[in-house]
């Protein structure tokens, strides 16, 4: 959003398409980014890929039965 990109234009960036961009998005979806798609993405935003990755770890509770 910062950039003002489009999903549409981020697409074409990326090489993927809009669908994936969309499904990425909505957290209905299990599509995610890989490394290789952080990588990537970094390089169309100039950055570093650690600056898509929290600093610290994600803490995930999972009811164990």
């Amino acid at each position: 959003m910062e950039k003002g990109y489009s999903q549409k234009e981020l697409a074409c960036m990326f090489e993927v398409s809009v669908g994936f961009i969309g499904d990425v998005e909505n957290p209905k979806y299990k599509a995610k980014y890989n490394l290789n798609h952080l990588n990537e993405l970094a390089k169309i935003f100039q950055c570093s890929p650690k600056d898509f990755l929290p600093d610290s770890p994600i803490v995930l509770y999972i009811n164990h039965i």
